[in-house]
């Protein structure tokens, strides 16, 4: 004689054996889709807010950057200051990545800088490289944001400084 926890449990049973191949795939299909997305998200470094000050042929940037940063596998590792040109005239090293601190500002300079120089300012990921969402402008008549090409001025991704490593 069966009691009602053991026709309960073949219930259970029979429900679960009838039903695993179809949530099994269900599930299967979830976590190709969580791993199809996750391979498409690349890691970048936007420059989000841009200040200056100083005088002329002597600038500071105060630059924010938001980034992906993990950790020293993934991490924005400099800023730069490039003219309409691509000659890079600053270029701002990050030692350690800011898992926990998103965005963060890092100043630098000084910078010898026209007032009336337009220039880019833009990040760069260790990963990824430049981020397409850097600064345009002038110290003379502001900056603001700007969607510039990846590949503007990838000449200049080797020139000095560059990171000797990474922090933390």
């Amino acid at each position: 004689m069966k009691t009602p926890i053991t026709s309960l449990l073949l219930l259970i049973v029979l429900w679960m054996s009838c039903c695993a191949s179809d949530s099994n795939e269900s599930i299967q299909d979830e976590t190709q889709e969580m791993e199809d997305s996750t391979e498409t998200l690349e890691g970048v470094a936007s420059v989000t807010d841009l200040a200056v000050s100083g005088e002329e042929n002597q600038y500071s940037f105060n630059v924010t950057i938001a980034s992906d940063d993990l950790g020293c596998q993934q991490y924005a590792d400099w800023w730069e200051v490039i003219d309409t040109n691509g000659k890079l005239l600053y270029r701002r090293i990050l030692a350690h990545s800011h898992v926990n601190e998103q965005p963060f500002t890092r100043s630098g300079g000084p910078i010898a800088l026209d007032q009336n120089t337009e220039v880019y300012v833009r990040a760069h990921m260790n990963t990824t490289g430049y981020g397409e969402n850097a600064f345009k402008g002038s110290v003379k008549n502001g900056f603001t944001a700007f969607n510039l090409d990846i590949g503007f001025a990838a000449e200049v991704l080797n020139e000095a400084p560059l990171p000797n490593g990474c922090a933390f």
